[in-house]
C-alpha cells in the first residue's frame, strides 16, 4: 500500500525496499507541500536563485574550489539570468570568514543545523533550484538529518555526485537510491560514472547528466620565461599538485626518480600543494615528513621541489604551463574524477596517470600514457620515453588541448544553465552577458608590418604571412572601434592596415591578396580568384572615407587615392559577392564625400545582382544562385545599399524578401546555424550540419545590423542577439567559439569539436559583430 506520507513521486521513483527503509516520522507537513510547489504555473522568472550547497574557499578543499570556478563561469556568463547564492557546509569545529555570496551555513555535524537550513530555504521565495554537491564525507556524521533535508525541500533539488562507487553493497546502493529519488536530477563528471549509476544502482539513464571537470582557458605563456621565473631553467619539470595525503601515493613517483634521472638529470619533480586540512588535524604533517625522509634516503634532494602552500589559481596555472610532464599517482580506483587532472589538461600538460575512470575516459594513446596503481618502474619508463621524445610530448600537448576544450568552465557554465532552464520548465530565460572587448589577440596577431593569416591555436603562426582579406577586414574592424571610443592608439593600427592595402595594390588599380613573411606576393595570387579580395579592399577603403570628421585628413586622403584608383579596374567583377562588397564600399564613400561618383558602377553591379536573383529565384527559394555558400547576407545587404543610394523600390524589395529568406535557412528553434563549409546548401537539398564559421556569423550580425537600422523591425534586433550568442555558446554543439581568456575567436564549429586555432579570419570577424552589438548598447 502506498506510504501517505512520502511524497507521490517518491513511490514512483523508489523501490518498496528504498520506502521502507525511509524514517517517516521525520517528513514534516513541508514534505505534502512539496508536490504542489512543482505544480505550479510556469511563469518565466528575469533573474533565478540557484542555492549551492557545498563546502566553499576561504575553506580549503577540492569542492571548494570545484564550486567557486564553476560558480564564477557562471556569474560572468549568465549573472542576467541567475542569482547564485551558497550554502556553505561547515563541521563544528571550523568557521570561516566568507565572501558575500554566502548565505546560509549548515553545520554537517548538528541535527538542528538541517532543520534550520530546511525552514529557511522553504520560506525564502527567491530560490528557485537547490544545487547539492555531494560527497559521502560531507554528511556522514548526519544521514539521516541529510534524508531529511533532500525529502523536506519543497524546491527542486540536483545533486551532484562528485564520487560513485561501483559494486556497492545493499546499503549504499539504497541510500545513493534514497538521494536520487529526492532529486530532479543528478549530474556526475565521467561516462563511467553515469554507467555505474545506471548499471550498479539501477538509476534511469534520463535522470543521468554528465557534464564534465571544468577545466581553465589559459592564455598558453612562453614555457622558458617561466620557467626563468620560477628558478627552474634548463630543467625538465615533473609536477604534480594537490592536497597532500596518502592517497596521493606521491612516494610512487620518488621511487621513480633514480632511474629518471639517470636517463635525464636535469629532470626535477615538483610537489606543489600544503597538506590536506583533515589531515593534518588527524595525523599532522607525519606524511609529508615520510616524503622528506624518503627523498634523503634515495639522494635526490637536488631533484625535487616541496612548494607547501596553497597557490593562488594564477601562479598554480603557471607551475603547470611550465610543466613538461604531469605526474597523478593516487592509488584509490574509485576515484571518479579529479581537478588536478583536469587542471594539468587545460594547461596542455602530457600526462602520466595512473588507471582512474577520469583518466581511463580521457587519455588515449594520443592524449597520454596510463601505468599501473604504485608501479615505479612502469612510471620511471613512461617518463622517460616522453622526456627523450620532444615531437611525441608537443603532440599530445596539441592533442590533450583539443580533448579538453569542451570541458572549459566557460562550456560547463552553459551546460548547467540548460540543465537549471530544464529542471525549473523554462522558468528561466537565459540571456549570456555580453563581454568586455578584448583586443589583447587582436594585437598579437598584427606585427609590425600588418596582420598574421594563421595563428596555431593562440600563437600567430608568421610563417602562414599576410592578406589582404584580413587587412582589410582588420581595418573595418579598428576603424568600427575608432567610431566608438575614439582611442587615439587605435589611429596607428588604422594607418598599418591601410598601408597594407596600398602595398597589395598594382599600377593598375588591382589588388594582389597573397603576401608571405619576408613581405614578397606569392604564386598563390596567380592561382585563384582575386574578386572577391579587391570587393572587401573597396569595402574597407569606402568605410574609412565614411569617417571623414573623425579620421585625420592623411589617412582620409590616402584612402581615397587609393579607393579611386582601384575603381578604375572594377567594371569587370563577376562575382555576386565581389560586386556586393564593391557596392558596400561605394555607399560609405558617398557618405564621406557626399558624392555620386561611381552610382552607374552601382547601377551595373545591382542589375546583374537582379538578373540572377530572377533567374534563380522562385516561390520556395528566394536567392541570387542555386546555392548558398559563404558571406551570403553581404548580396541582400548591398540590394538595401543600392536602394537608399537610388530610391528605387525594386532593390528594396528584393534585399528584404532575399535576407528573409537567408534568415529562414539559418535561423531555427535553436538559434543560428549558418551555412555548412562542407559541401554549402544546393537547392533541392539538405543543409549540412557541421563547418559553420565565425565569419558567416559576423557578416549576417552586421546586416541584420543595417537593416534594423533602417526598417526598425525589432525581429531584426532579436536575432541579432541570437547570432551573437552563438559565439558565446548557443550553438549546435553547446561550446564556446569566442576564447574570453585570449581575446581571440577558434576557427570553426566542426561536426564533434571546435577547431582550437584563432587565426585572423576569425577573430576579427568576432571582433567585428562584437563592436556592432557595442553600438547598440551605448545607445541604450
Amino acid at each position: 500500500m502506498k506510504n501517505e506520507n512520502i511524497p507521490g513521486r517518491i513511490d514512483r521513483l523508489i523501490s518498496q525496499e528504498a520506502i521502507v527503509s525511509i524514517d517517516t516520522t521525520m517528513l514534516s507537513p513541508n514534505t505534502i507541500r512539496k508536490n504542489r510547489h512543482h505544480s505550479r504555473t510556469t511563469r518565466i522568472i528575469d533573474q533565478a536563485e540557484i542555492l549551492f550547497i557545498t563546502s566553499y574557499p576561504p575553506r580549503e578543499c577540492g569542492i571548494a574550489t570545484y564550486s567557486q570556478d564553476l560558480i564564477s563561469a557562471l556569474n560572468e556568463k549568465f549573472s542576467k539570468s541567475l542569482s547564485i547564492k551558497i550554502c556553505a557546509l561547515e563541521n563544528g569545529e571550523s568557521t570561516y570568514d566568507y565572501p558575500e555570496e554566502v548565505k546560509y551555513k549548515l553545520d554537517t555535524s548538528r541535527k538542528t543545523s538541517y532543520l534550520d537550513l530546511i525552514e529557511k530555504i522553504n520560506n525564502d521565495d527567491q530560490i528557485q533550484l537547490v544545487l547539492i554537491q555531494f560527497e559521502f564525507g560531507f554528511f556522514v556524521d548526519q544521514k539521516q538529518s541529510f534524508q531529511q533535508l533532500m525529502y523536506e525541500l519543497i524546491k527542486p533539488i540536483a545533486v551532484v555526485f562528485h564520487t560513485v562507487l561501483p559494486k556497492p553493497d545493499a546499503r549504499l546502493r539504497l541510500e545513493v537510491k534514497n538521494i536520487v529519488a529526492a532529486s530532479k536530477s543528478i549530474i556526475v563528471m565521467t561516462n563511467t560514472s553515469a554507467e555505474i549509476l545506471r548499471n550498479d544502482y539501477g538509476i534511469s539513464k534520463q535522470k543521468i547528466n554528465v557534464i564534465a571537470h571544468g577545466t581553465h582557458l589559459v592564455q598558453h605563456l612562453n614555457k622558458k620565461s617561466l620557467k626563468e621565473k620560477y628558478n627552474l631553467a634548463d630543467r625538465k619539470v615533473l609536477a604534480t599538485f594537490g592536497l597532500l595525503s596518502a592517497g596521493k601515493s606521491l612516494e610512487t613517483t620518488l621511487d621513480a626518480m633514480p632511474a629518471i634521472i639517470q636517463n635525464c638529470p636535469e629532470a626535477i619533480f615538483l610537489i606543489i600543494g600544503k597538506t590536506h586540512p583533515e589531515v593534518v588535524k588527524n595525523d599532522g604533517e607525519v606524511y609529508r615528513e615520510s616524503l622528506v625522509q624518503k627523498v634523503k634516503d634515495l639522494g635526490i634532494q637536488g631533484h625535487v621541489r616541496f612548494i607547501n602552500k596553497y597557490l593562488a589559481l594564477e601562479e598554480l596555472l603557471e607551475y603547470l604551463q611550465l610543466t613538461d610532464i604531469y605526474l597523478f599517482t593516487t592509488n584509490d580506483p574509485n576515484q571518479a574524477v579529479s581537478g588536478t587532472f583536469a587542471y594539468a589538461m587545460s594547461c596542455g600538460c602530457p600526462i602520466i596517470s595512473t588507471p582512474i575512470p577520469h583518466a581511463k575516459e580521457v587519455l588515449t594513446k594520443d592524449t597520454g600514457i596510463i601505468f599501473d596503481f604504485r608501479n615505479s618502474k612502469q612510471l620511471a619508463e613512461s617518463v622517460n620515453l616522453l622526456l627523450n621524445d620532444y615531437p611525441l610530448r608537443k603532440s599530445l600537448m596539441v592533442n590533450t588541448l583539443q580533448k579538453i576544450v569542451s570541458s572549459a568552465w566557460e562550456n560547463s557554465a552553459v551546460e548547467h544553465a540548460r540543465l537549471f532552464q530544464t529542471i525549473t520548465g523554462n522558468k528561466i530565460q537565459l540571456q549570456y552577458n555580453l563581454p568586455e572587448i578584448n583586443l589583447n589577440h587582436f594585437k598579437a596577431m598584427t606585427t609590425e608590418f600588418a596582420m598574421i593569416q594563421f595563428s596555431k591555436i593562440n600563437q600567430p603562426n608568421l610563417k602562414s604571412g599576410y592578406t589582404l582579406d584580413d587587412n582589410a577586414r582588420a581595418l573595418v574592424a579598428t576603424c568600427m572601434g575608432f567610431k566608438l571610443f575614439h582611442e587615439k592608439e587605435s589611429l596607428n593600427d588604422i594607418r598599418k592596415y591601410l598601408d597594407f592595402i596600398k602595398f597589395c595594390q598594382q599600377p593598375g588599380g588591382e589588388f594582389l591578396n597573397y603576401v608571405d613573411s619576408d613581405h614578397n606576393f606569392t604564386d598563390q595570387n596567380s592561382e585563384v580568384n582575386l574578386e572577391d579580395s579587391n570587393g572587401r579592399a573597396i569595402w574597407a577603403l569606402g568605410y574609412v572615407v565614411s569617417l571623414k570628421d573623425l579620421l585625420p585628413k592623411a589617412i582620409i586622403a590616402d584612402a581615397i587615392i587609393i579607393f579611386e584608383k582601384a575603381m578604375l579596374d572594377m567594371k569587370s567583377l563577376k562575382s555576386p559577392r565581389a560586386m556586393s562588397f564593391a557596392m558596400k564600399g561605394v555607399f560609405y564613400f558617398h557618405k564621406g564625400e557626399k558624392s555620386t561618383d561611381y552610382l552607374d558602377l552601382v547601377y551595373l553591379y545591382a542589375n546583374r545582382l537582379l538578373a540572377l536573383y530572377k533567374h534563380e529565384s522562385n516561390l520556395i527559394w528566394e536567392w541570387y544562385e542555386s546555392y548558398l555558400t559563404y558571406a551570403n547576407s553581404v548580396m541582400p545587404e548591398a540590394m538595401l545599399y543600392v536602394w537608399l543610394m537610388t530610391g528605387e523600390n525594386i532593390y528594396k524589395d528584393i534585399a528584404r524578401t532575399s535576407f528573409n529568406f537567408l534568415l529562414s535557412m539559418t535561423f531555427n528553434k535553436n538559434g543560428i546555424e549558418v551555412i555548412s563549409n562542407k559541401g554549402w546548401l544546393h537547392k533541392g537539398e539538405e543543409a549540412g550540419k557541421f563547418g559553420e564559421q565565425p565569419i558567416d556569423v559576423a557578416y549576417t550580425i552586421m546586416t541584420l545590423s543595417k537593416f534594423y537600422d533602417v526598417f526598425m523591425d525589432e525581429d531584426y534586433h532579436q536575432k541579432m542577439e541570437v547570432a551573437f550568442n552563438w559565439f558565446l555558446g548557443n550553438n549546435r554543439l553547446h561550446q564556446i567559439i569566442y576564447n574570453p581568456c585570449t581575446g581571440g575567436c577558434y576557427d570553426g564549429l566542426e561536426e564533434t569539436h571546435v577547431n582550437l586555432n584563432q587565426g585572423a579570419e576569425s577573430t576579427v570577424s568576432y571582433l567585428m559583430a562584437r563592436l556592432t552589438l557595442e553600438k547598440y548598447k551605448n545607445e541604450q
